[in-house]
């Protein structure tokens, strides 16, 4: 190892002896007391140095026997040190692309300061150069989340969709003006080729030449049409309930965006549970959505406000990215709302619904993903 202290986190003197690490109450470490020789060693924390200089270098500081290692110990389980070699077999080839590096710098950051143990960040950063996604929609929210997963080293990012692009599909960040009339799915591949960082990942494209195709990790549906997702159809995600596949709604819908759930099948609330659950709570709502699925009542443009499509697909590409990289993000068993203009976030639990035959209601299998999950560490971390 060749500690190094994370570079995303900013160093600052608290007080004489008070070191802080980090700006934000959520990551942010208060290391102390920090005499003059200690302050000096962290200088050298700067990745070019393994333990046995380190050590040497101590000394040579006037710093007790067993003190080097004992700083370095603390600051990793504190989050605030990296390994610049670590991480594994995968993050040592993606090491050797060093333009996808350069590319993802910002998203390796990011995951250095989440996931605390060093050499952790690159790890799930080359993990997900081996994912498959399927995003199913190529419009103002379903291309835009396409490309920002892309754009995040995700290997793998399918796009589908019908017809052909629109001069309403196009959306900065999302499908270019370039593309309309052109294949949806063919112009959403496009944009996928074009955020990807240093195009298809070797992982993926050894599985090609293999003849092998990758399950998937996750589908994000995000259809055009944002009733799909205000009231997702459990015929439709029969197929991903049946196969055990993640699957997170995202959309827009009059000026109403919607984020989640994400359904971890037979452990979380599904497309059924959520329609049980509204004809409970609405004996009216079966007949009214009946009525909108048969497009009665359409006359014209769908709402999606750009602005607000654009804060969906980020939202929900964050959700997914954190799921991919081993965590339950906030949208697991939830729905997150904005509406406009007051574009106030509000969440609301989705509860399995014991007549649904996901079986999420009697089952412990989120509970097990739960517990199988590394908790946060809960080092001593100062307010903002």
């Amino acid at each position: 190892m060749h500690p190094k202290v994370k570079p995303a986190l900013r160093r600052a003197w608290r007080e004489r002896q008070t070191v802080q690490f980090g700006v934000t109450r959520a990551h942010a470490v208060l290391v102390g007391p920090v005499d003059t020789a200690t302050g000096s060693f962290l200088e050298l924390l700067d990745g070019t140095r393994g333990l046995p200089l380190l050590r040497e270098e101590a000394r040579a500081m006037g710093l007790p026997e067993g003190r080097a290692d004992a700083l370095v110990e603390r600051l990793a389980e504190a989050g605030v040190l990296d390994d610049p070699a670590g991480g594994g077999a995968a993050a040592d080839a993606l090491r050797e692309r060093a333009g996808v590096v350069e590319r993802l710098r910002p998203d390796l950051a990011s995951l250095s300061v989440v996931h605390r143990e060093p050499g952790a960040g690159m790890a799930r950063l080359a993990a997900r150069r081996a994912l498959r996604v399927q995003v199913r929609g190529a419009g103002r929210v379903g291309a835009a989340v396409a490309a920002l997963l892309a754009a995040a080293g995700v290997g793998r990012v399918d796009v589908l969709d019908g017809g052909f692009t629109e001069e309403g599909d196009v959306a900065p960040g999302g499908l270019p003006y370039g593309s309309v009339g052109e294949r949806r799915d063919t112009a959403a591949r496009q944009l996928v080729r074009r955020s990807a960082a240093g195009g298809a990942p070797r992982e993926a494209e050894r599985a090609r030449a293999g003849g092998g195709e990758p399950a998937l990790a996750l589908v994000v549906v995000a259809p055009r049409d944002g009733l799909a997702v205000h009231a997702p159809d459990p015929v439709v995600a029969e197929t991903w309930i049946a196969s055990g596949t993640p699957h997170l709604y995202a959309g827009v819908i009059e000026a109403t965006g919607v984020v989640g759930p994400l359904v971890l099948p037979g452990g979380s609330a599904c497309a059924g549970c959520l329609a049980l659950e509204r004809a409970d709570r609405d004996p009216g709502w079966p007949r009214l959505l009946a009525q909108w699925r048969s497009g009665r009542g359409v006359t014209g443009a769908q709402a999606c406000d750009v602005g607000l499509a654009t804060a969906v697909a980020g939202l929900a590409a964050a959700h997914a990215l954190a799921f991919l990289d081993g965590e339950l993000p906030g949208t697991t068993g939830a729905r997150w709302e904005v509406s406009l203009p007051q574009l106030d976030w509000r969440s609301s639990r989705t509860a399995p619904h014991p007549e649904c035959p996901c079986g999420a209601a009697g089952g412990r299998r989120g509970e097990r993903l739960a517990e199988a999950l590394p908790p946060h560490d809960t080092m001593t971390a100062s307010p903002a």
